[in-house]
């Protein structure tokens, strides 16, 4: 009895062993995941090469890239496409200066994680991370009043345009393509005339409205000189008749 228990255990161990060692090794866990990096994902998307070379010339890649790694309420992102940008009249960008070409960039950044849940229930205007003379420069963004929808429109007051699906979303940064470039109010909108100069009178003009008499220039001297010899000449006239 006991050399058939041995036997049938032996065999049920041959049976087992193939089957376990057949039995896939489970794959190690991915490499955490790199910095993020704005310029890297939109290269991946294509259709954004304008917008790359923007951030980089002005240095905001650097900037936005150091926020996303050391944000706490992460970053959305406007992000023109390059049809975007070759909708825009010639010579749009050689009138900027440095500094305006910058806050046009950051006009494209909102300083915090918006996805299109977020936007239904945010207050207008949003705060980009744009600034200058007149302060913090501001967006509306849109959405129909149906729950749950994923469409919405972002205006400046300039121009207006959808926000198409996400290129990236994945918190702490989300990058929404658009096919306008958003141009700043403060930058590109209407601005006041200057006050005309003030139109100076001619001479005619003056004479012309009544202005003084010219003044009399004759000396006082001269003045009294003349009374004199009135005085003498009388006083002579007045001998002659006596005389007479």
């Amino acid at each position: 009895m006991a050399a058939a228990t041995l036997l049938t255990f032996s065999f049920l161990v041959t049976l087992l062993l193939p089957a376990a060692r057949s039995q896939p090794t489970v794959p190690p866990a991915p490499a955490p995941a790199g910095p993020l990096n704005l310029t890297a994902i939109l290269a991946k998307g294509g259709q954004f090469t304008s917008f790359i070379r923007l951030l980089q010339q002005t240095r905001v890649d650097e900037q936005i890239n150091s926020q996303l790694n050391n944000s706490f309420n992460g970053l959305t992102v406007f992000a023109p496409t390059d049809n975007a940008f070759a909708a825009l009249p010639a010579g749009t960008f050689n009138s900027l200066s440095q500094q305006k070409q910058i806050q046009l960039v950051l006009f494209h950044v909102l300083p915090r994680y918006y996805s299109f849940s977020t936007f239904q229930t945010a207050s207008n205007p949003l705060p980009t991370q744009a600034s200058g003379e007149s302060g913090v420069f501001t967006l509306n963004v849109t959405t129909p009043s149906a729950a749950n929808s994923n469409q919405a429109n972002v205006s400046t007051g300039v121009v207006e345009t959808p926000i198409e699906t996400p290129l990236y979303a994945n918190v702490p940064l989300v990058v929404y393509p658009v096919q306008r470039v958003l141009l700043p109010y403060a930058i590109f909108g209407p601005h006041p005339p200057a006050p005309a100069p003030s139109a100076r009178k001619s001479p005619s003009s003056a004479g012309a409205s009544g202005a003084a008499a010219p003044e009399d220039h004759t000396s006082g001297a001269t003045r009294i000189t003349g009374i004199g010899r009135s005085f003498v000449a009388g006083a002579l006239l007045l001998a002659i008749s006596t005389l007479l």
